[in-house]
């Protein structure tokens, strides 16, 4: 059995405006079908059954879309933020009574292929609280903005960069 989902799905979408103006960013279409549906369908397809998603801005457009085109054996609960969006952690401390003590968490923008069961395992063997994933960027796609090495953050800093920073955080947490 797989660990729960957070999807991260609160924010602005600002990149997007003005579409995320009246649209959350989560049902934005992607070929003709709201990301969110592609998202679940992929976690669906990697053994991620129960999903939290953790909404705020236009966030009860995302409810009732879910409600009305429910991915098929999954079990969706949604956290809200409330009239204050709460950021990335702090969308999470309202929904970790739904997730447990283990779960993966991802951004409500990302679309990320990979082997989960591994990301898991990987975590357990750690024996450390919390696992994130990266991706070698040499600020090629966008600002790097984590430094790794030997298997370890050694600096995570979105707004702070150092020299050192090679890597940029993939998405996926655990």
């Amino acid at each position: 059995m797989s660990l729960p989902c957070a999807i991260l799905a609160g924010g602005l979408g600002t990149r997007l405006f003005p579409v995320t103006e009246r649209i959350p960013k989560a049902l934005v279409e992607v070929a003709g079908v709201p990301f969110i549906s592609h998202q679940l369908r992929l976690l669906r397809s990697r053994g991620i059954q129960d999903v939290v998603l953790c909404i705020g801005h236009l966030g009860s457009r995302i409810q009732e879309y879910l409600q009305h085109h429910p991915e098929p054996g999954m079990h969706i609960a949604f956290s809200l933020d409330g009239p204050t969006l709460l950021g990335t952690a702090g969308a999470l401390l309202p929904a970790l009574p739904l997730l447990g003590d283990s779960f993966f968490v991802v951004y409500g923008d990302s679309y990320l292929p990979c082997d989960y069961e591994a990301v898991a395992s990987a975590h357990r063997k750690s024996g450390k609280e919390a696992l994130m994933t990266v991706f070698r960027n040499e600020g090629l796609w966008e600002q790097s903005n984590v430094e790794f090495a030997h298997g370890d953050i050694l600096a995570y800093d979105k707004k702070n960069r150092i020299e050192r920073m090679r890597h940029v955080d993939y998405g996926l947490g655990v």
